[in-house]
């Protein structure tokens, strides 16, 4: 079948057995691939009764129909668990060049499930695969356990791994390949972490078929000429990197800063922005696996107490979540708190929130520099950070505590600790705000893994005023209205789109890559005539599926909620001055757009069998 390999590789740690199975034709002619397969896969082992931890719970690696060929942006992989953070569906993806090798070797999806009994290591040599002995690698951060595991296997092999926050189940740490790019959200590192399963590394040789390569090259073509052709993916994301957005997220009031008490902070672009980034570090852009935009960046601290060390970004999220949140207005400092989150394999999004909340109780008294260990937690205080990230990913002291996430930390610490934890269902708010973006508050609200920005990017559309034919959104949106999400609906079956080909989203993020021409890309390398509504309606499937999972954990309505901030405390600056959001008429105007009952928030039983999903009911 052209564009996939059509196995699943199975691995279960506890008793130690491999074995390989096919995948439905079905499950491809329905969810394409990707995150639709491994939504599809996982939804087989939903046992509501079994948490997170659970031996038998799968942590699902899934490839899509563009890895491994020459379509463009085609480098992503898409990793499904039940979150630690959250116990909702985790979904979270990352580039580099996994992706690619996994396909490569035969496997369109890997799951694990069990638990080693002690530290192991999945060696994945095409159809050589075996279970390896971590224990001269278990402790160790991500590059030492990278370099290692490279060592031990051929030329050309990928490596995913954990650092020291998985092992120790830091319920937000996370999946480290590249040695800095990370599968983030959610807890995956903790996923392993529970298994005993400390990296994999996959080499593959393998060729995957590709139907007609004329028809693929004329797309590809046209994908790097929209690509060119749009501003954003062309001047500012090629030549700056995720950076470049810094100091228009901050102009559109959608930069959140001091733990959600400003949404601007102009005083800080001189110094956080991508031009004094690009001053103060030294800098190197590199590319993943068929990536025309090359929006990654290994950078080098030049001066001050940290000079020397390297690594990778900070990427726009770190500078959000440590820069403008905790207000370390410091880009060399932010640096190297990225640096020490990817060796210890810390999500920086949710490790910058949480830091920034713990700043908020100790300026409010709500906690103590007793119950800090003698650290003072106050805005700005770089030394400390530092110590925090450290003991959040090692459980010491007052980070055993912050190590379970600002959710359960708050309701520990009890009292009004929870109105200043910037979470949704249990995982951190990223640094996209929502007063002067209500777009973006269906999508922190509602998302299935929670606190969510890219599921879709909604500002592109209502704050920063982008239009797209193709989907149907032709007038411009007002960014402050409550009402009216109905266009979110198109843009995030875009957004869902790719992750089922195995695509990167920056390529769509500002629709610079039209749905069409994704749909062309997977005509040509499947052979399967797929045209724009077949791909977006595949898409729509994947996104009613994954609400029917989660509905399976008891999550509906009632827990689409956002943090009391947002919704009693008016904006204090910036273009939503004034503004909250008004959740209830948000998400009755995103519900009836997606054919989902009011009273529950879920997909209404004529909306599954349209799509194909009767089996659901």
């Amino acid at each position: 079948m052209n564009g996939y390999m059509e196995k699943a590789l199975l691995v279960d740690l506890s008793t130690g057995s491999i074995e390989t199975r096919p995948i439905p034709q079905s499950w491809y002619e329905d969810f394409l691939g990707g995150e639709g397969l491994a939504a599809r896969l996982f939804h087989d082992y939903v046992d509501p009764a079994r948490e997170p931890y659970d031996p038998e719970t799968p942590v699902i690696f899934a490839t899509g129909p563009l890895n491994g060929t020459t379509a463009p942006e085609g480098g992503r992989l898409v990793v499904v668990f039940r979150s630690p953070a959250t116990t909702t569906l985790g979904i979270t993806n990352v580039g580099g060049h996994f992706a690619p090798a996994l396909k490569k070797a035969g496997y369109d999806l890997l799951l694990v499930k069990g638990k080693a009994p002690k530290p192991v290591w999945l060696s994945i040599q095409d159809d050589q695969v075996r279970l390896e002995d971590a224990s001269e690698i278990w402790g160790k951060r991500v590059t030492p356990t990278e370099d290692y595991i490279k060592g031990k296997m051929s030329n050309g092999a990928q490596v995913i791994s954990i650092g020291p926050a998985g092992e120790n189940l830091v319920r937000f740490s996370c999946l480290m390949t590249h040695k800095h790019r990370s599968a983030g959200r959610g807890g995956g590192g903790a996923m392993l972490g529970s298994k005993n399963l400390k990296a994999i590394g996959v080499v593959g040789t393998k060729d995957v078929p590709v139907a007609d390569p004329e028809a693929l090259k004329a797309a590809l073509e046209k994908a790097k000429e929209q690509i060119q052709s749009e501003p954003f993916t062309s001047g500012l994301l090629k030549p700056f990197g995720t950076p470049g957005f810094y100091n228009s997220i901050s102009a559109t009031g959608t930069l959140p800063t001091k733990n959600w008490q400003r949404t601007t902070y102009p005083e800080s672009h001189d110094v956080l922005g991508h031009e004094a980034y690009h001053k103060t570090l030294e800098v190197k852009p590199y590319a993943c696996a068929q990536c025309h935009i090359a929006c990654g960046r290994k950078t080098t601290i030049k001066e001050g107490p940290y000079a020397g060390e390297s690594g990778g970004g900070p990427e726009y999220e770190t500078l959000g979540a440590f820069g403008s949140k905790c207000l370390i207005n410091d880009v060399g400092a932010v640096a190297k708190l990225g640096y020490d989150c990817n060796e210890l394999g810390l999500d920086t999004i949710s490790a910058g929130q949480i830091l920034a909340t713990a700043m908020e109780w100790y300026e409010r008294g709500i906690l103590t520099q007793a119950q800090t260990d003698g650290l003072e937690l106050t805005w700005g205080n770089v030394p400390a950070a530092i110590e925090i990230v450290r003991k959040m990913a090692y459980r010491e002291g007052i980070g055993d505590l912050l190590a379970e996430g600002s959710k359960r930390a708050a309701e520990k610490i009890g009292g009004d600790a929870i109105d200043y934890a910037f979470q949704v269902k249990g995982l951190e708010m990223a640094s996209c705000g929502v007063q002067a973006s209500k777009g973006e508050a269906v999508v922190h609200a509602t998302s299935p893994r929670g606190a969510d920005h890219l599921r879709p990017y909604a500002s592109v559309i209502d704050a920063f005023g982008y239009l797209d034919e193709e989907l149907g959104i032709t007038e411009k949106q007002n960014p402050l209205e409550d009402g009216r999400k109905a266009w979110v609906k198109p843009l995030q079956e875009l957004s869902m789109a790719t992750n089922l080909l195995g695509a990167c989203l920056f390529a769509s993020i500002c629709l610079a890559v039209k749905g069409s021409t994704w749909a062309s890309l997977y005509s040509a390398v499947t052979g399967r005539d797929l045209a724009l509504q077949d791909l977006l309606k595949a898409a729509e499937r994947v996104i009613n599926l994954e609400r029917m999972i989660n509905s399976r954990y008891g999550f509906d309505r009632k827990a689409d909620r956002l943090p009391k901030r947002l919704l009693q405390e008016p904006a204090s600056d910036g273009v939503g001055q004034g503004q909250v959001v008004d959740l209830e008429k948000v998400l009755d105007s995103y519900y009836d757009a997606m054919g989902w009952d009011m009273a529950t928030g879920l997909p209404k039983q004529e909306k599954l069998k349209e799509l194909n999903l009767g089996w659901l009911i």
